[in-house]
């Protein structure tokens, strides 16, 4: 990966315009870390208005011949793009666990669950094929055709900085689109490596650009009248602020929020399975998901087993250094959040929960780097801190009910709808659940339930703001506009004119 050389000990991340790297000129910096060490390694640029200025400026002058190239063109890119992507899974993932901190196991998975976003985007001349209607009316045909919308952003988070742009630069660029990905700035680099992928596989320069930046760069994107769209994953209210600004901008908007995910319990659960799943779905990637569970809903007397048994697998977490073999939980990805986790536990206690296990005083808490323990929380109620915020870190409550009417109460008054699951041997009570429960995406007996890449990724309620789901079929929804075509080619002999109402009959 080409970089720019900031001194003897700092790399510089900058941007990626028109092709190429290129250096920053707005004289802002921000530190990369390690989460591991807690040392910095690099510094990333934050972009000026005249440098997103820029990006779009390429990114609208390589549009017109990106949106003329044959279908069958850019299905070849998108495959050569795949062969790229997956030959350097093991270099992505490294980049990955250096600048996020998550295990290389976990960055593997990332770049696996993004890349089949690449793979479902090369099948883009089935995805986009009309329809046609013939004999609508006397010799009148009726066609619908999709055509892309010109220049789109992405504005991505950090916790997945491969995956979620692969959600949406695969099917912008191969509708036809040109991009420009604004990637969080504490983990930027995998965002040069995949531009200069994109650029080996055969993408025009100007149709893929990355800038660098913070809110300065957001907010330039989110008014500049050149972009037409704008993609965007993150917290609740800055999802809730940028659906409205760009949508008072004009703009086509899919703005995904926060989420409190729920996983319910029944008493005929398989115990031993419950556990494991609580476990991998609340600590995998230290809690660093918006899929993550962060609630367990027990129901009757199945607390005091899954709580015990949940308990027992915490203290055999291995938690230490992504790039480390055996570890399978790396540390948070600054300092600052590390702080504000630790935080909300301490909070709970204040506010009466019952602390069952305590990550702040895990012995990796003691390392170097900004470590945090696996942390559970008993006797959890709505209006705590601890469940009503999204906490974003190894924190796990448990929230006791005496029904499933109680539990999917609880469940459907969250303000919250992005994903939730119910374990249970209990067939009619899983399909009751999946009728009754107001989220987006339901797993059963399945504790994170993120759509496959045909399908679309998106939760409701305070998580979703807009009205089209990520990636899918929604994905290349978005990215494209409907044009409707009613045509007639009749006998020149037979032209009249006719003030009256169109007749179809």
């Amino acid at each position: 990966m080409k970089t720019v050389d900031a001194g003897p000990t700092l790399r510089s991340v900058d941007h990626w315009i028109g092709g190429e790297l290129v250096g920053s000129t707005s004289g802002r910096t921000a530190p990369v870390w390690n989460p591991a060490t807690g040392l910095e390694q690099a510094r990333v640029a934050l972009a000026s208005d005249a440098e997103v200025d820029c990006a779009v400026a390429a990114a609208k002058k390589a549009f017109p011949e990106w949106r003329a190239t044959p279908l069958s063109r850019r299905s070849e890119i998108m495959f050569r793009l795949r062969e790229l992507i997956d030959r350097n899974r093991s270099r992505i993932a490294e980049i990955l666990t250096s600048e996020h901190g998550k295990t290389l196991a976990d960055a593997g998975g990332e770049v696996a669950r993004g890349l089949e976003n690449i793979e479902f985007a090369c099948g883009i001349p089935n995805l986009l094929k009309g329809a046609f209607t013939e004999q609508a009316s006397r010799g009148v045909d009726v066609y619908q055709i999709r055509q892309p919308l010109g220049v789109v952003a992405g504005i991505t988070p950090f916790n997945f900085p491969a995956m979620v742009p692969m959600w949406m630069f695969a099917n912008a660029i191969a509708c036809g689109n040109t991009f420009i990905l604004k990637p969080s700035e504490r983990d930027p680099s995998v965002s040069i490596f995949l531009a200069e992928l994109l650029k080996e596989a055969g993408v025009p320069d100007g149709v893929f650009n990355v800038i660098q930046g913070d809110k300065v760069a957001v907010e330039r994107l989110l008014e500049h009248p050149d972009v037409k769209a704008i993609s965007f994953v993150g917290s609740t209210p800055i999802a809730k602020q940028i659906y409205e600004t760009a949508t008072r901008n004009g703009k086509r908007v899919q703005a995904l929020g926060g989420a409190k995910n729920h996983m319910l319990v029944l008493p005929d659960a398989d115990i031993g399975m419950a556990a494991d799943a609580a476990i991998s779905a609340a600590y995998g990637s230290a809690g660093e998901r918006c899929m993550a569970i962060s609630v367990v809903v027990t129901v009757g007397d199945v607390a005091e087993p899954l709580i015990e048994a949940i308990k027992q697998r915490i203290a055999k977490v291995k938690i230490g250094p992504g790039n480390e073999a055996g570890n399978e939980m790396g540390p948070l990805i600054t300092g600052e959040l590390r702080d504000r986790v630790a935080g909300h536990v301490e909070q709970a206690v204040r506010e009466g929960a019952t602390l069952a296990v305590d990550g702040r005083a895990d012995a990796a808490s003691s390392q170097p780097g900004f470590f945090l323990g696996c942390s559970l929380i008993d006797d959890v109620k709505p209006g705590m801190r601890c469940y009503d915020d999204e906490i974003f870190g190894p924190v796990l409550g448990i929230v006791r009910v005496k029904t499933y009417e109680e539990a999917l109460r609880l469940i459907n008054d969250n303000p919250y709808g992005n994903g939730t699951a119910i374990f249970t041997r209990d067939g009619g009570a899983a399909r009751q659940f999946q009728f009754d429960v107001e989220v987006g995406m339901v797993g059963i007996n399945v504790p994170i339930p993120v759509p496959v890449a045909y399908y679309s990724f998106g939760g409701w309620k305070a998580s979703l703001f807009g009205d089209l789901h990520m990636y899918g079929p929604e994905g290349v929804q978005f990215y494209t506009h409907a044009k409707l075509v009613t045509s007639r080619w009749p006998d020149p002999s037979t032209s009249k004119v006719d003030l009256g109402f169109p007749q179809v009959r």
